[in-house]
């Protein structure tokens, strides 16, 4: 058997979202009908029923008509009102559970996904993609069904008054098909293309944004506007491709019903000539053409509307269908009770098959001890301790926290064991007690200023405007580089984790605030694992041991006196750090 184009399974997909709400859609149908239904009645009365009170003369029977026309005409407006409100807060209701379903999903993807994907091209689709998937399953399908429907039921009229007329009026019926089917196969590809296009125009401007410090402190203004309008301009180009085949089709499915219409008056206006057909008839039967233009000449406008929904509906599904490569095992259970005792055995990790970044790593971590990752940029130091929390999992191998493997734990019960703070601070715009109580939203203020007085950071804090209440710019920027660390190493003490991850902690930090810091941390550290990975030669004398990495395997462990010995690796990293200290100290005493 043929498979079914990706589109069409995308479409019937789609569909499925309507499901919970089956019985608003089935309500809004029986609406639909009802209001076509009086429309056809309205036909009825403005036709033959009109015809019979004109001939009869009879000024009762005209007011009883009028009366009778207003009142279908009122029910028809009434049923109208009740499909768009229910057809409305399904929209809504669809775009709600799409929305909600998506970011989920984002929030369950692995690191791994979101170095491969840029922001910009996911915001597109739960932005703009999303809208017009919405658009298409709330008013747009309930259109098309009401379209579908007056078609059917003026045709049955049709048949039922006159065989032969009915046959002329829907002998362009095959055309409009094909010419349908035609514009639904073009239309899909170069729209598809449109969606793609528009979410790297917005990754443009989404980087541009962020990253307003950078253009602005390089001057680059210019440069970025162009690429913008590069991008921009493709959106445009591919747009004009799609409006090119609304514009020749739309119009062509827009002329064959009046084309219809032109044979029926023909062929009707000789049948009446003729006495084969009434002049009521043909007057009713007129009415009921007029009735099938709109919906016919709509054909096109909704085709398109659909492939526009069913190519932003696969790029929200190619996000849905994304595997999830770290996830919880069927018979996961809680990280039980232990010290924090960290084993990495025979591990191994590749962010892309044939590039590993680590390779036999062999490493036992004692509970309550300070472990410093060091060696040069690329040796693996981030990519090891970021396999403790499961941001990424073993290629081969395994790691055990307290002699479990960190792959039959679940995620949430794990990661409430580790406090990680990254070598970039990222704060959300919120207080800074939420930002600090952010693993923990129900800590108490006092356990918040506590874990900022651990961190070096009450004393800037109560300095703020509102204190602990002060609003956080976006990403932290209304504090500088120090500040923001301080808040990220408060937030991962709060947790009061038994394995403390700290990578490049005090990177950000002047001499005087890496100092405070430090003391902070000596109590923070105290009975807990705690792997640092620091290029400062200060805040190495905060380990217990040094593991060197090289090229992503172990070169040495040691002491600092033993390394110096016995490691080439590290002499040279400490020889740079003496290095870049003494220069540093220059600078203060000539400032």
């Amino acid at each position: 058997m043929p498979e079914t184009p990706r589109y069409r399974t995308t479409f019937f997909r789609l569909l499925g979202f309507l499901r919970p709400y089956k019985w608003g859609l089935i309500v809004s149908i029986v609406l639909a009908v009802g209001s076509q239904a009086a429309s056809i009645l309205a036909a009825y009365l403005t036709g033959d029923a009109l015809a019979h009170v004109i001939e009869s003369r009879d000024r009762d029977e005209l007011r009883f008509l009028v009366i009778a026309i207003l009142l279908v005409g009122l029910a028809r407006a009434l049923l109208m009102v009740g499909r768009r409100l229910i057809s409305g807060r399904q929209a809504l209701a669809v775009e709600f559970d799409l929305r909600n379903g998506l970011y989920a999903k984002l929030l369950r993807l692995s690191f791994g996904f979101y170095d491969r994907h840029q922001t910009g091209q996911l915001m597109s689709r739960a932005t703009v993609d999303l809208q017009g998937v919405r658009f298409f399953l709330g008013y747009g399908l309930i259109f098309f069904f009401q379209h579908v429907l007056t078609i059917v039921a003026a045709t049955a009229v049709m048949l039922a008054v006159n065989w032969k007329l009915a046959l002329v009026a829907g002998a362009i019926t095959p055309l409009l098909i094909v010419l349908a089917y035609r514009y639904s196969t073009v239309s899909h590809p170069v729209l598809r293309d449109v969606q793609q296009k528009m979410a790297d125009m917005t990754t443009v401007a989404e980087e541009n944004i962020v990253g307003v410090h950078v253009v602005k402190s390089f001057a680059q203004e210019r440069n970025e506007q162009r690429k913008f309008a590069t991008r921009s301009e493709s959106v445009f180009g591919r747009s004009m491709d799609a409006n090119r085949q609304r514009a020749t089709y739309v119009p062509v499915l827009g002329f064959l019903p009046l084309v219809a219409q032109a044979a029926v008056i023909l062929v009707g206006g000789r049948m009446v000539v003729r006495g084969e057909l009434g002049l009521s008839d043909f007057f009713f039967f007129n009415i009921l053409v007029l009735m099938l233009v709109m919906p016919l000449r709509m054909l096109g406008m909704w085709i398109g509307q659909a492939q526009r929904a069913t190519a932003a509906g696969e790029r929200i599904f190619e996000v849905l269908d994304e595997p999830e490569d770290v996830t919880d095992a069927p018979d996961a259970r809680d990280l039980p009770p232990g010290p924090g005792r960290v084993r990495f055995e025979h591990v191994a990790f590749a962010y892309a098959e044939g590039r590993p970044v680590l390779d036999g790593i062999e490493l036992e971590l004692e509970p309550g001890r300070t472990v410093a990752l060091i060696g040069h940029t690329g040796s693996g130091k981030t990519t090891l301790a970021a396999l403790v929390p499961r941001f990424y999992d073993v290629t081969k191998g395994r790691i055990t926290v307290d002699g479990v493997d960190v792959r039959d734990v679940k995620i949430d019960s794990l990661r409430r064991e580790i406090g990680v703070v990254l070598q970039d601070p990222f704060l959300f715009s919120a207080t800074v007690h939420e930002n600090i109580a952010f693993a923990r939203p129900d800590a108490s203020r006092e356990e918040v200023e506590r874990a900022a007085r651990l961190a070096q950071a009450a004393e800037f804090v109560e300095e703020l405007a509102d204190g602990y209440d002060t609003m956080i710019g976006e990403r932290g920027i209304t504090l500088s580089g120090g500040q923001r660390q301080r808040i990220a190493i408060a937030r991962a003490l709060l947790l009061e984790p038994r394995v403390l991850i700290l990578d490049d902690a005090t990177a950000s930090v002047d001499a005087t605030t890496e100092a405070q810091i430090r003391t902070g941390l000596r109590e923070a550290m105290r009975g807990r694992t705690t792997i640092i990975i620091a290029h400062r030669l200060s805040t190495l004398a905060l380990a217990d041991e040094l593991v060197v990495l090289d090229a992503g395997r172990i070169a040495a462990r040691g002491t600092h006196d033993e390394l110096l010995a016995t490691s080439q690796v590290y002499r040279e990293i400490h020889e740079h750090g003496l290095l870049e200290r003494e220069f540093a100290e220059r600078l203060e005493a000539s400032a």
